[in-house]
């Protein structure tokens, strides 16, 4: 192949007709440069430089493609024909791959195409007639492959000097290893001059060039570090301010899973608590703030102590989320957040709750009907200036329930009934532990790592007792209706009771003292009807008395001289804990629980 006259038609390029022209008229011996180069400095026959003030002004039409691509910092190979031989390679091309002989198929003479993946590109080129580009390959300068050519080393150093028409010399300005974007783009191929100064029809080829993506390729990954980590480090946050162990009742399972959403850095708001508030009696939590980021999961472990607290007044859920409301508007008038306050009593064998905005709880009765929780909802947390009312569901033994987000249940393009509907449905045959539950929730609902959403979820069951373990839960109840016999009834009752259920004789004498203590409190300061209630389960025994009166009683300290107000203290002194409430229907109920020993729990 005569390279002494070739050029590149990149598509859409037009050969100015007038160069053309002058080109054919011209003698061909002044196409050749002195010395006897094989390729030309300039083109010949080119249009003269228009003149400007200062002289000739400088135009492409005087310079030759080989001129053009030997000065490119860039690597760039010709190949032309089926079997993409060798045209032209240029000294940055040399550089990174090594000089390569022209006229030898790009399969031998060019293993690191193959390498690369660009010989089936380049057919494509060669077929369809328009650009290919693979992007961010690796690439390693003096690889094994680099010198994979045929031919000699003489030979391809000589081929380097003859066709790489010059290129950077500056170490600095070499390709490196690295990265490499690949364009592949379909060109014209003159034949070269015959004698007669004829120039024989184009052949097809294909220029391959390489840009160096190096410093774009580990910016991004540095960036991919940097965020993955700043990613961790929100998640790190987000769980530590959720509970690193759930509370467990003594009457209830319970298990929660929090799943962080998508892969950006923008942690969620989700959380959920379980907290027991004595009696029997537990608090479940579960809420969503609204937005992502620290701010957001900031703001959540801000409602999450709050909970907490107000949990700790044991006030009914209405009232709790009254008071969420006016923290979260002090916290950030501009956050809003949804929330479930649920409280479960064993001893009524109901779930309490009150919603601020969030999406319904779900319950399954033994028998595997799914019923939701029907009671209006107000608006979420930070509006401020509504009253929230709460709303009861039978929870009984072999129940359960599930406390969650939305998203557990929302989806881009469906409407969130639909998704509800699915967890109904997705509820109704879950079967095994909460956390089992909670993994087949998430599961069934379609919830992966890609997920776009934070989604918290927590399950909570009631189980029927049977065989031994229902020995170990025993409920006792005396009605009390005043007088001076009420005090030595609820002695005598306290006694027999704890007398059946086979406690030690010192439990059983520190719990007729409570039980005594708490009737005559009440019998001083309350009102009837009064009742008193032992309850004993697998770890404490439970002593509570309630009376018509709301007002709540406190411990004090008595002075030598008092007659009274000892009996809260001799309670507060002798039992592992104790609390007082208020009641639905109005009254209150004052409380106290010992802790069973080994032995006792087991029996």
């Amino acid at each position: 192949m005569n390279f002494t006259r070739w050029s590149a038609r990149l598509p859409g390029t037009q050969r100015r007709a007038a160069a053309r022209a002058d080109r054919k008229a011209r003698p061909a011996a002044s196409a050749q440069p002195k010395g006897g180069g094989s390729v030309p400095a300039a083109r010949d026959g080119a249009t003269p430089s228009p003149a400007g003030p200062d002289g000739p002004v400088p135009t492409l039409d005087g310079l030759s493609v080989p001129d053009i691509l030997g000065q490119l910092p860039a690597p760039v190979a010709v190949v032309h024909g089926a079997d993409h031989r060798v045209a032209y390679v240029n000294a940055a091309y040399a550089a990174l791959f090594g000089p390569r002989a022209p006229g030898e198929p790009a399969r031998e003479a060019l293993p690191e195409l193959a390498e690369l993946g660009l010989l089936p590109l380049m057919d494509q080129v060669l077929r369809s007639g328009r650009s290919r580009t693979v992007k961010s390959r690796r690439v390693m300068a003096g690889a094994p492959a680099a010198h994979a050519a045929t031919g000699s080393t003489h030979r391809r150093s000589s081929a380097h000097d003859a066709l790489s028409g010059g290129g950077p010399s500056d170490p600095d300005s070499r390709p490196r290893h690295g990265y490499y974007t690949f364009t592949c783009s379909p060109i014209d191929l003159g034949t070269g001059r015959r004698d007669t100064g004829a120039v024989s029809e184009g052949l097809p080829g294909v220029l391959v060039f390489a840009a160096d993506v190096t410093d774009q390729v580990e910016a991004a990954e540095r960036l991919r570090v940097s965020e993955r980590r700043q990613r961790e480090a929100a998640v790190t946050l987000q769980r530590s301010l959720l509970p690193q162990e759930l509370e467990q009742p003594d009457d209830l399972r319970v298990a929660a899973t929090y799943q962080p959403g998508g892969k950006d850095t923008a942690v969620g708001g989700d959380w959920y608590d379980v907290i027991t508030l004595g009696a029997g009696r537990t608090a479940l939590v579960i809420g969503d703030v609204m937005g992502r980021g620290v701010r957001a999961a900031a703001v959540m472990g801000q409602l999450r102590t709050a909970v907490r607290a107000y949990a700790r007044l044991d006030l009914p859920p209405h009232e709790v989320l009254q008071l969420l409301d006016g923290l979260a508007t002090e916290i950030d008038s501009t956050q809003i957040a949804t929330c479930v306050y649920a409280v479960h009593d064993p001893n009524e064998g109901r779930l309490v709750y009150a919603s601020a905005g969030h999406l319904p709880i779900l319950v399954r009765d033994p028998d595997g009907t799914v019923r939701r929780a029907s009671e209006a909802t107000g608006p979420p947390l930070g509006t401020g200036g509504w009253v929230h009312t709460s709303g009861s569901l039978p929870l009984g033994p072999g129940s359960s329930a599930v406390l969650y987000t939305d998203g557990l249940v929302e989806r881009r393009n469906e409407d969130i009934d639909d998704g509800v509907a699915a967890l109904e449905r997705a509820f109704a045959g879950a079967t095994g532990s909460p956390q089992v539950m909670c993994d087949r929730l998430i599961r069934a609902l379609g919830v992966t790592a890609e997920h776009d959403d934070d989604v918290a979820v927590l399950v909570l069951q009631h189980p029927a007792r049977t065989g031994h373990d229902a020995e170990l839960f025993h409920n006792a109840a005396l009605e009390l209706l005043g007088g001076v016999e009420a005090a030595p009834r609820a002695r005598a009752f306290a006694s027999g009771v704890l007398v059946s259920w086979r406690f030690p004789t010192e439990l059983r004498d520190l719990g007729v003292l409570a039980a005594s203590e708490l009737v005559a409190n009440s019998l001083q300061h309350g009102t009837p009807p009064m009742r008193l209630r032992l309850r004993r389960t697998d770890r404490r025994l439970i002593i509570e008395v309630t009376d018509g009166d709301d007002h709540l009683p406190r411990r004090r300290r008595a002075e030598p001289a008092d007659e009274a107000g000892r009996g809260i203290s001799i309670v507060a002194t002798i039992a592992s804990s104790w609390g007082s409430r208020r009641t639905p229907g109005g009254g209150k109920a004052v409380w106290c629980e010992f802790a069973l020993p080994a032995g006792a729990a087991r029996s």
